[in-house]
């Protein structure tokens, strides 16, 4: 098993910047990906990002693109969310996810994803 943990969460004013980590524990020779998902209250879950462990392809959702940056730590078993520009729809839990199934399919879905992080609050001002 691998076991993600967040953390970085907080509260920001629009405009601002935020960093996320998560940090993996256990089986992380087995992974091949790692994803940031969020869900805002009363809404479904959302992908945000995603980086290929190895390679370290990233892909983002349409929302983020140019103020959310993906990156990760190999060594360290851990990934990173820079979030800039905050805005208060960006408001949410976000949730670290990893994923151990290899190839690229699936890596914008929930479903792709073996194990899950606690989230953590990120919630802007306006």
């Amino acid at each position: 098993q691998v076991q993600p943990v967040e953390s970085g969460g907080g509260l920001v004013q629009a405009g601002g910047s935020l960093r996320l980590s998560c940090a993996a524990s256990g089986r992380t020779f087995s992974l091949s990906a790692m994803g940031w998902f969020r869900q805002a209250p009363g809404k479904g879950r959302e992908f945000v990002t995603a980086i290929t462990w190895s390679g370290g392809n990233t892909f983002h959702a349409d929302s983020v693109k140019g103020r959310f940056t993906i990156s990760r730590d190999v060594a360290k078993n851990t990934v990173y969310l820079q979030m800039n520009m905050l805005k208060p729809e960006d408001t949410a839990v976000y949730y670290c996810a990893a994923r151990i199934s290899p190839g690229p399919v699936g890596l914008m879905s929930g479903g792709g994803y073996d194990y899950w992080g606690q989230g953590t609050q990120v919630t802007v001002s306006s």
